[in-house]
C-alpha cells in the first residue's frame, strides 16, 4: 500500500478508530515484562483483559491494567461466562471500574470445548446494545449467528477460526466467506489461530481484524511472534485490497503469446 493509502485505512469499531488491525490479548505470559514486550512488538492499539480472571483493585494499583491502561485501548471482555446473565454483570462491573462501554462480550456453552452458546450470546448481546455498550461479540463461525448478532446492534462479530487454544487456524473458510459477504459491521477473527499465516489467510479471507492471544503468550519467543504476526496481519490486509488472481484449474502462461518468434524448417 501506497503511504496515502496506509493514512486512510483505517478501522472503525463503533466510536473507536483502529490504525492497527491485530488486538491481542494479556493472559499467560510468563511474566509482566513479556507481555509489555510483545504487546509493543505487535503494533496493536488495543488489547483485551479478562475482567473475571483479574482482581480489579489490585490491577489498577499494580498489575495489568496499570500497566497498559495509559499506552493502550483496554478491550475488557466476559471469557469465563456462561450464561447471558452473568455475561451482562460482569460488563456492567467493567463499566463501572474501567469506566469504558467497549465490550468483547463470550458467553461460553461449557468449559469442555468452549465454545460460545448462541442462544445466550444473542440474549446478552441485545441487552447489552440497549444498554448503551459497544459490543464486539466472539460468536461461532455460523453465518446466521453473526447476522443476528450484527442485527441486534453488534459493533463487531467476531467468528472463531477453530476453539479456544487449539491452535487450529481456520478450519472453515466457506464460512468465512459467506460471512463476510453477510456482514456490515467490522469481522474479527477471534480463537483458534496458532501461527502468523493463519492471520494472514484470515485477512486475505475479507476480516476486518484478528484477536489473539495464545499464539502469542505460548510461542518459544512471544515477541518476536508477536512481531510476526503485525507483519502477517499487514501483509493480508494488503493482499486482500489488492485483489488475488482467479484460481484456475488449468495452466496459462505468465509470458504473452503474442509476437512469439516463429520458426520454420527450410
Amino acid at each position: 500500500m501506497t503511504d496515502s493509502t496506509e493514512k486512510t485505512d483505517t478501522l472503525k469499531v463503533g466510536p473507536y478508530e483502529l490504525k492497527s488491525r491485530l488486538i491481542v490479548g494479556t493472559a499467560r505470559f510468563p511474566n509482566y515484562q513479556v507481555m509489555l514486550d510483545a504487546v509493543r512488538a505487535s503494533g496493536a492499539e488495543m488489547v483485551t483483559v479478562a475482567i473475571r480472571r483479574i482482581d480489579l483493585q489490585a490491577s489498577q494499583e499494580a498489575g495489568v491494567l496499570d500497566l497498559l491502561g495509559g499506552d493502550y485501548q483496554i478491550l475488557p471482555n466476559t471469557a469465563g461466562c456462561f450464561t447471558a446473565r452473568d455475561a451482562v454483570l460482569t460488563a456492567q462491573l467493567a463499566r463501572e471500574a474501567l469506566e469504558t462501554d467497549l465490550i468483547k462480550l463470550e458467553v461460553i456453552g461449557d468449559d469442555e470445548t468452549l465454545l460460545p452458546d448462541g442462544e445466550e450470546l444473542l440474549k446478552a448481546a441485545r441487552e447489552l446494545v440497549d444498554d448503551g455498550f459497544v459490543v464486539m461479540a466472539y460468536s461461532n463461525d455460523d453465518p446466521i449467528l453473526c447476522k443476528k448478532l450484527q442485527d441486534a446492534g453488534c459493533a463487531a462479530v467476531m467468528p472463531l477460526g477453530s476453539p479456544i487454544g487449539s491452535g487450529m487456524g481456520i478450519r472453515n473458510p466457506y464460512n468465512f466467506q459467506i460471512i463476510r459477504e453477510e456482514l456490515e459491521v467490522p469481522m474479527f477473527v477471534d480463537a483458534g489461530i496458532g501461527t502468523a499465516s493463519d492471520a494472514a489467510l484470515a485477512m486475505e479471507l475479507g476480516c476486518d481484524g484478528v484477536l489473539l492471544n495464545s499464539a502469542i503468550s505460548g510461542a518459544k519467543k512471544p515477541v518476536v511472534m508477536a512481531d510476526a504476526f503485525r507483519k502477517a496481519v499487514e501483509a493480508g490486509r494488503a493482499a486482500y485490497t489488492a485483489g488475488r488472481i482467479p484460481r484456475r484449474f488449468y495452466a496459462r502462461a505468465s509470458s504473452p503469446t503474442e509476437g512469439i518468434v516463429q520458426y520454420h524448417e527450410d
